[in-house]
């Protein structure tokens, strides 16, 4: 049977132009790696929203798996702009193969 370890799930809804942002507080606490996946609408508490250029609120989701330490300090390092940026962070457990990789 295959081997697996627990790891967390985070991601990060986020304006695409704070997306630079996120991804650099991921390498500054030593994730090593997350992926940006584009999302074009939704519905949130304040409403319905989707995808505008023109005003720049494009939105993206950044992806990433960390140990637990790793991701307790991310969501710390987040937390300052949470409310103020508008992001959404979840994060739960998942199971994964290779978790040293994570």
């Amino acid at each position: 049977m295959i081997e697996t370890v627990i790891r967390k799930r985070i991601e990060v809804l986020v304006d695409q132009a704070q997306t630079k942002r996120v991804t650099a507080a991921i390498d500054e606490v030593g994730i090593t790696g997350w992926t940006v996946l584009p999302v074009s609408s939704g519905k949130g508490r304040d409403g319905r929203w989707r995808e505008e250029r023109v005003m720049g609120t494009d939105k993206n989701l950044v992806v990433t798996i960390a140990s637990q330490e790793n991701a307790q300090q991310l969501a710390e390092s987040l937390a300052p702009i949470l409310t103020s940026h508008g992001l959404l962070l979840t994060m739960w457990d998942v199971e994964v193969i290779r978790g040293e990789r994570f």
